[in-house]
């Protein structure tokens, strides 16, 4: 483990020395690639952790042999689930459209299930999260573009 923290500080000095257009292509390459990490954990229907998302809960009223969609089929594309890069930052988050309702179910907060519907309490679903995979990715990133 210590030897991590070495080879992290050394990578930290590295990246350092790129000039700015150099560090925002590889942040750019990053946050793609984590993007497209979560996006494939919300496919799967999986928080961070690897553990499943609670199911939905099953109505009365719905129809019997009825194809859903999947959750969060549209909230997982491209164009709601963006990546903000500067000089110095990746971010991956939310559009601000889909950040309310991402927000909801990431929480677990109340909301309306329609405008003027009743309120329900949803469950706790993670959409974004790092976990050590991720921060595995991200260090084979940096030295693959640091190598080239």
């Amino acid at each position: 483990m210590a030897d991590f923290t070495r080879i992290e500080g050394w990578l930290d000095a590295l990246i350092a020395q790129l000039e700015p257009a150099q560090r925002r292509k590889l942040l750019r390459d990053v946050a793609t690639r984590i993007r497209q990490q979560q996006q494939q954990n919300i496919r799967m229907q999986k928080n961070p952790d690897g553990s499943a998302y609670e199911p939905r809960r099953v109505s009365g009223r719905a129809k019997k042999g009825r194809v859903r969609r999947q959750m969060f089929s549209k909230l997982r594309t491209v164009r709601y689930m963006k990546t903000r890069v500067t000089a110095s930052t990746a971010e991956v988050g939310f559009d601000a459209r889909a950040l309310r309702i991402a927000r909801v179910h990431h929480y677990g907060l109340r909301d309306r299930v329609r405008p003027g519907g009743p309120q329900v309490t949803y469950a706790r679903r993670e959409l974004l999260g790092i976990t050590d995979a991720s921060q595995e990715l991200i260090r084979e990133l940096i030295i693959e573009h640091l190598a080239r």
